[in-house]
């Protein structure tokens, strides 16, 4: 069957994440979601996104369509669910579409059947909540009948979990403890000396962790990413770096982030209550039930040194942020400045910064990317209360 992985309408909860790329492509655990899938399922799969990413994500449909919500974990025992399906039967989860089964994308069903135990990424926040378990996970997945890379001498590693080390890894004089879940290192990644690493942690392909870096429990470094200081329970997406000392904890970043030396944030309110975090799709603070929780930042976002970041902080896609003090807790996308007040960020200035950072890596800012970037900036028009 033809398999596509679809943005349903809840998908906007997602955002800032989901306003450059579909559901599918976020990453939790080692993979993205849609990595996982396509290894799950043994071939490559399509994604059909929101309207204004369509460009960056043809699909085709052919005579038989296997129609899966890019927000659902893949999972054997839902595999096997939906391989049961027959043409116009769907599954369902709580009233959200899990999969379904057409020759074109549909919500007239013939037959619906309940699924009880679907794991879905419903809120920015479980991408980091859910992380440790998707590590384990997904190292189960990549690593199975697979012989590991052997670990340079000088390295400590104690703990019952193994390390699994992808071709041309480095790693000298780091610590390794794997008491409480696994460590994958990516190929032609490295562990500097003197780093500290807790698993389950996931190092991607072509990323680093620099001298004496502390990093702990359910933490992911994303493809092309360079990390140093202390990190606890955090997921970069890739392209992203925090290569200095300052503290990032219980937060996502997506891609092509920068954050400044010394740069930390708050992931535990001095009250202890639970924490708030701005929500798209309502347009207001939403509880999240967690009394951890830090900094949420958008795609080709970047914060000067010594940036405080507050408990539960959200941040959009193309802000630069600076200056003394605390920012608020949500800046919307194309913000510029810090907590003494914003000005827009222009686009073409913004473009400008961007094709010189993917430059960097051999890669360009594509006339979709520009195209997605510009409906952006003016969806978010209406954040930018300055300009009023």
């Amino acid at each position: 069957m033809n398999v596509i992985l679809f943005d349903d309408q809840q998908t906007e909860h997602l955002s800032p994440f989901t306003l450059t790329r579909a559901a599918a492509d976020m990453r939790c655990g080692i993979l993205t979601i849609a990595e996982k899938w396509a290894k799950h399922l043994g071939h490559d799969i399509s994604i059909m996104a929101q309207e204004h990413l369509a460009k960056k994500y043809p699909h085709q449909i052919e005579a038989d369509n296997l129609f899966i919500n890019g927000r659902a974990l893949p999972q054997q025992h839902l595999i096997d669910a939906i391989y049961l399906l027959n043409m116009g039967e769907a599954l369902m989860h709580n009233n959200i579409l899990l999969a379904y089964r057409g020759e074109y994308f549909s919500h007239q069903f013939l037959n619906t059947f309940e699924y009880a135990e679907a794991v879905i990424i419903s809120r920015i926040h479980h991408l980091f909540t859910y992380n440790q378990q998707e590590i384990v996970n997904d190292f189960l997945l990549l690593t199975k009948g697979r012989e590991s890379g052997i670990l340079s001498a000088s390295n400590t590693h104690f703990g019952e979990y193994p390390i699994f080390l992808e071709k041309g890894v480095k790693a000298e004089a780091a610590i390794f403890n794997t008491t409480e879940g696994p460590i994958y290192l990516g190929i032609d990644s490295e562990v500097m000396e003197g780093a500290m690493i807790r698993g389950p942690f996931a190092l991607c392909e072509h990323s680093t962790v620099k001298m004496g870096a502390k990093i702990y429990t359910g933490t992911t470094v994303g493809p092309h990413s360079k990390v140093g200081g202390e990190i606890s329970n955090s997921v970069i997406f890739g392209y992203s770096n925090k290569g200095h000392d300052g503290f990032l904890g219980n937060s996502v970043l997506g891609e092509w982030c920068n954050l400044g030396a010394d740069t930390n944030n708050s992931n535990l309110k001095n009250n202890y209550e639970d924490v708030k975090l701005w929500n798209y799709a309502t347009q207001n603070f939403e509880r999240t039930g967690l009394q951890f929780c830090g900094l949420m930042m958008g795609d080709h976002s970047k914060c000067g040194i010594n940036t405080m970041f507050n408990t539960g902080t959200v941040v959009g896609v193309s802000a630069n942020i600076f200056g003394s003090g605390f920012p608020r807790n949500f800046v919307p996308s194309f913000a510029w400045g810090g907590a003494s007040g914003f000005e827009t960020y222009q686009p073409k200035k913004a473009f400008q910064t961007a094709e010189k950072v993917m430059q960097r890596r051999g890669l360009i800012l594509s006339e979709i990317d520009k195209e997605i970037l510009e409906t952006i900036f003016a969806k978010e028009s209406n954040y930018r209360t300055w300009e009023k």
